[in-house]
């Protein structure tokens, strides 16, 4: 992921096309839509709005439905409905969670006519090292349970300490990337966070009610595409919302 966003811009847009693909396969095999027409329906949107679309009324549309999709979806991640969408719903969802998800990934760099290839690198980090410390101090001294009934590992402590490492490091990558200020990067990183949890827990009660462990097994150990990115197109929208409201008021 990296290296693409430091090679060229083509690259990164390659690459999480291709995974916005897998990942719609993943989601498309666990929630048992049938056909192919949601992923003519992804690289139409993202073709349009990557390549094509320049105007931001159109984006903001987008925008707006995605943001609607998603917050829809957290009220049903804290829902007990068993069967709580129509097969129209999961086609929905898929196109404006999941594509929704990679197409605002895709354009976060995006700023100006310029790549901005420390931004987009630093959001990573946030998200992996939010992950990693959450996994390592709710390991050494988690004991509350967040969400048991969706993800049984996960601890209150261990999210409070992914939060805390991921300030830390938007306060360090503040010194790196100047295009947003040490505020900026502290309310991005709280926004990053706590959406990519929301995102995490909501795909492990969409893999809960379809009975499985990983989305898929494509890479070994890790599971599925989905499951490594599910807290970052989660947030992406909300990153991209937050990061437009800086550049707009600034």
């Amino acid at each position: 992921m990296l290296s693409t966003v430091f090679l060229n811009s083509d690259a990164f847009d390659f690459l999480f096309m291709a995974f916005g693909l897998g990942c719609l396969y993943e989601y498309k095999r666990i929630v048992g839509i049938k056909g192919y027409y949601i992923f003519i329906a992804y690289l139409a949107l993202w073709w349009a709005y990557i390549y094509l679309i320049h105007d931001e009324l159109p984006v903001l549309i987008l925008l707006a439905i995605t943001l609607i999709i998603d917050i829809a979806l957290l009220f049903f991640l804290f829902s007990k409905k068993k069967k709580p969408f129509s097969t129209i719903h999961l086609y929905l969802i898929g196109i404006f969670y999941i594509s929704g998800g990679f197409i605002f990934l895709t354009m976060i760099p995006y700023n100006d006519n310029e790549f901005a290839k420390l931004l987009i690198a630093g959001i990573f980090v946030l998200i992996w090292v939010s992950d990693t410390f959450a996994y390592a101090v709710g390991r050494t001294i988690g004991k509350t349970k967040l969400f048991p009934s969706v993800s049984p590992k996960k601890t209150i402590e261990g999210s409070l300490g992914g939060l805390i490492f991921a300030l830390i490091a938007a306060y360090l990558l503040s010194m790196i990337e100047s295009k947003i200020n040490i505020a900026q990067w502290i309310g991005l990183a709280v926004i990053i966070v706590v959406m990519g949890a929301f995102g995490d827990l909501l795909q492990s009660k969409f893999k809960r009610m379809a009975g499985v462990k990983d989305s898929g097994a494509i890479l070994p150990g890790h599971g599925g595409i989905w499951d490594r990115l599910d807290s970052l197109i989660f947030a992406a929208p909300f990153a991209y919302f937050t990061l437009k409201l800086f550049f707009y008021v600034s």
